[in-house]
């Protein structure tokens, strides 16, 4: 069968026409996959920012955590306090220092601490003593705080001395008072810790001031820290 002129024309037109379709499919098919790719391409790219920003977070914060850690793990506040005016002066030093407290206690309580305390100290008593911190050999800088009685180091802390070693530590007096300021308590501690360091320049607070010393103990800090 012949076909006509127009009729092969059509035929043309129409295969022209298929052709074209199928090749605009691809092109728009190829758009939208290029789209697709870039899309995923620039959200993997967020994602990866995101994960780069949080860990770098993350390291900032692991930083900053070991560096308070470091700047207070090898210090302890240890005191003991009747009246609880020495435990005052040592919350402050705890508190700029980043130390930790330990609190020494007689094992058991003074039913009349002037009468017990006096006698102790003019016989030579060294009462048991219980300590709220456990591994005290772990600390290397131990201030070490007390009230001064009868011109001396109450007898509990002279069981606290006999009890731990602090040899190749260093020791920071400081204490309160009601007017005999460090006494000779400084060449005690020496003599009770010789292989200590020793800091002899130790702080000493009247009892009646202790409530506004923290600037007094702030400057204090400043220049045990420089030497």
């Amino acid at each position: 069968m012949k076909l006509r002129k127009d009729d092969t024309m059509k035929l043309i037109k129409n295969m022209l026409l298929f052709v074209l379709s199928l090749v605009l499919c691809f092109a728009l098919s190829a758009c939208g996959s290029n789209n697709t790719v870039e899309h995923k391409s620039s959200a993997a790219e967020e994602e990866d920012r995101k994960e780069t920003t949080s860990a770098e977070k993350t390291s900032e914060d692991t930083e900053d955590t070991t560096r308070a850690d470091e700047d207070g793990k090898n210090i302890l506040v240890a005191y003991f306090s009747y009246t609880g005016t020495t435990e005052k002066a040592a919350q402050t030093i705890a508190e700029y220092t980043g130390g930790d407290l330990a609190k020494i206690e007689r094992a058991e309580e003074y039913d009349d601490v002037y009468k017990e305390g006096e006698v102790e100290i003019k016989e030579g008593i060294r009462p048991q003593i219980t300590v709220s911190v456990d591994h005290i050999e772990e600390y290397d800088t131990i201030f070490v705080g007390y009230p001064i009685w009868w011109s001396d180091l109450p007898m509990i802390m002279y069981s606290f001395f006999d009890e731990y070693d602090f040899s190749d530590k260093t020791i920071i007096p400081f204490s309160t008072h009601g007017g005999s300021g460090l006494a000779d308590t400084i060449s005690t501690i020496q003599e009770l810790e010789p292989n200590a360091n020793v800091y002899e320049q130790g702080l000493s607070i009247s009892r009646n001031d202790v409530e506004n010393s923290s600037e007094e103990i702030s400057q204090w800090l400043e220049k045990v820290s420089k030497e």
